[in-house]
Order: C-alpha cells, then sequence, then structure tokens
C-alpha cells in the first residue's frame, strides 16, 4: 500500500513511520509536514509546507495513496476553544474533505484519546472538540477508523517532543509494567499503534468497528504483528 503520513515528527507520527518503514506490505510513505525528519529511507519521500492541509503540487495524486495516517495534533492545554478547533478540526477536516473527495476509497486513520466526547456536548473542550472531528470524519465517503488510544508508551527509541511528555513518561516509566499486568489493554505502545495502523488499512482485516479504543488497537496491532 502506498500511505500519506501527517503529523511524523510527533511521538505517535513518529512510531507509526517506523512500523511504515519496517513492513513489506507498505510500498511508500509520503510524510507531509511543517518541518523535516532528517530521516532518510528509500520508501519515504517529504512534503515540507508551513500550512499542512495544502497538498497542490502536480506531482501529487490522491488517488495514488491507499491510506491516510492522520497523527498531527497539539496539547490543549492553555489553548482556548476557538484556537483548539483550529488546529484540530478545521486543519483535520481541510486535508480529510479533498482526500474523500478525490478517492473514495482511501482508509484514513485520525488519532483521537480516550474519554473523546461523541455527543459534542460535554464539559471537556479538548473532548468535545475531538468528538466533532471523529463525526465529521465518519460523514466522508471514506473508510474512516478513529483511534482512541488510552497511554501510549514510547518505544524503540521514540522520543516525545513535549517536555512535560517527556517528564512524565521518565517518572512513571518504572510503574509501565506493573500497569501492563493489572490493566493489560490500557497502555498502547508506538510500535503496536502504527502495527494497528497498517491492519485496518489492510484488505481483508476484521476491524470491530469505526471507533476503536485501547482494547481494539492493541488486538490489532498484536495481530499484525504475529501475521
Amino acid at each position: 500500500m502506498n500511505v500519506i503520513l501527517f503529523g511524523a515528527t510527533g511521538m505517535i507520527g513518529r512510531g507509526v513511520l517506523r512500523e511504515c518503514l519496517r513492513d513489506d506490505s507498505v510500498t511508500s510513505v509520503l510524510a507531509v509536514g511543517r518541518t523535516p525528519l532528517g530521516v532518510t529511507h528509500p520508501k519515504l519521500r517529504e512534503r515540507v509546507r508551513s500550512d499542512p492541509s495544502d497538498l497542490s503540487a502536480p506531482d501529487f495524486d490522491p488517488a495514488a495513496y491507499d491510506a491516510c495516517f492522520f497523527c498531527l495534533g497539539v496539547s490543549s492545554v492553555g489553548m482556548k476553544e476557538e484556537e483548539y478547533r483550529r488546529v484540530t478540526y478545521d486543519l483535520t477536516l481541510a486535508v480529510a474533505r479533498p482526500l474523500a473527495a478525490a478517492n473514495p476509497g482511501l482508509t484514513f486513520v485520525y488519532v483521537s484519546g480516550e474519554g473523546t466526547d461523541s455527543t459534542e456536548r460535554g464539559r471537556s473542550m479538548w473532548a468535545r472538540v475531538k468528538g466533532r472531528t471523529e463525526n465529521a470524519l465518519l460523514e466522508l465517503p471514506f473508510r474512516a477508523y478513529m483511534f482512541r488510544p488510552g497511554i501510549v508508551q514510547p518505544v524503540r527509541g521514540i522520543p516525545s517532543r513535549t517536555r512535560l511528555y517527556r517528564t512524565l513518561y521518565a517518572v512513571t516509566a518504572p510503574f509501565i509494567p506493573l500497569l501492563r499486568r493489572i490493566a493489560p489493554d490500557l497502555v498502547i505502545t508506538t510500535e503496536t499503534l502504527g502495527r494497528a495502523m497498517i491492519a485496518v488499512a489492510t484488505p481483508g482485516t476484521e476491524v470491530p468497528g469505526h471507533v476503536l479504543r485501547p482494547k481494539d488497537i492493541n488486538r490489532l496491532g498484536t495481530a499484525r504483528d504475529q501475521a
């Protein structure tokens, strides 16, 4: 498959990129973002744009791609709802709508979050905005899957770009093995997340629905790794 990847400089995006480059079923990856990755690979092409939603280029053909993995996102900490909506809902849909119109056969995977509010009416600002984004994506004429990971553990040298998250990971790392024993479906690794994305974009994979929770992601990722 040919994959478009948004957000490959972030922790989750880097994990997904790593799995795409390792997987024999992925023929090529087009990474779209604001900054260069600093990674070279025969499968990888980059498109660096100040506006990642700008896909206008004579050599870009949406119909040539089988999947779009959208890992681009920001923390809502310290942000007002209008600003967060602009960089979450508006940007995501600015990418998704033209892709769906040009290629209805595309599989679009969106990284949301556990606790997302599908009703769009809850008290949590980020959860409402994420819920609105999910709902809009699910209405578009392509195959859309909403990934709602819980705790994502970076592995294989994948770092977080956010200083607060790096500190939290460093502090909580010793407790992750215990947490995985107590609640095995709560923790997802960046490796498993990437494998699960490839799985849902692979024809013939049995997917339990269009909104995938941590248990679903772990099952799909583990099964893909054993395939």
